[in-house]
């Protein structure tokens, strides 16, 4: 009975593992958000330590390996199996965000989120008018909120309507920081696109 060398068994699980993630990634290039969350949950930690290497920093280590994560589910059609591994592909994504980062130097940036810009509006309302606006604007609000995944949508309302952060919601949720996170970013990203037209067009 022929035998398998540890480095040759090595090998087969290094390329069972690279199958694995390409067919993960060939998920989220169409579009398949509990793919991410799955690319997320396994590879994370690797890609955080990088970046923490690179910045020194927790905080700032954490918001960029959101944003990696980002560029990977706008970015994963592009991804070119001949050009490298998968894993080496997200690492190189990582290097290169962190280095930018480090690079323009970390700035505490508070992006205006859609709902935050239409609370500030509805906020304002002041006439009829503006007040029949603002209620068309609420119906588009939930409409939108019914085109997340009901996680999404769940962080999402526990966040800007219960006012709870983060870490809140991951106790009330029994969930991982990291997923709450995950899931509040690419709900973000998904009312970004439902609602842009409508706050391109309101002033």
């Amino acid at each position: 009975m022929q035998t398998v060398s540890g480095k040759t068994v090595n090998n087969m699980e290094s390329r069972n593992r690279d199958q694995e993630l390409i067919s993960v990634v060939q998920k989220i290039a169409q579009g398949d958000q509990t793919a991410l969350a799955a690319l997320y949950d396994s590879t994370n930690r690797l890609a955080y330590g990088l970046i923490l290497r690179v910045l020194g920093d927790a905080s700032s280590a954490e918001e960029v390996l959101l944003d990696v994560y980002t560029q990977i589910w706008r970015q994963a059609a592009n991804y070119d199996t001949s050009r490298g591994g998968p894993m080496a592909w997200l690492m190189t994504i990582a290097r290169s965000r962190a280095i930018d980062q480090l690079r323009s130097g970390w700035q505490d940036r508070q992006r205006k989120e859609p709902l935050d810009m239409l609370n500030d509006r509805e906020t304002e309302a002041a006439s009829p008018e503006e007040a029949t606006v603002a209620s068309e604007r609420q119906k588009f609000v939930r409409t939108a909120l019914r085109t997340l995944s009901p996680e999404q949508r769940e962080v999402i309302e526990l966040a800007y309507y219960g006012g709870l952060s983060h870490s809140e919601i991951a106790v009330k949720l029994n969930q991982p920081l990291g997923t709450v996170k995950t899931r509040t970013r690419l709900g973000m990203m998904k009312l970004r696109e439902t609602l842009g037209p409508m706050l391109s067009g309101a002033h």
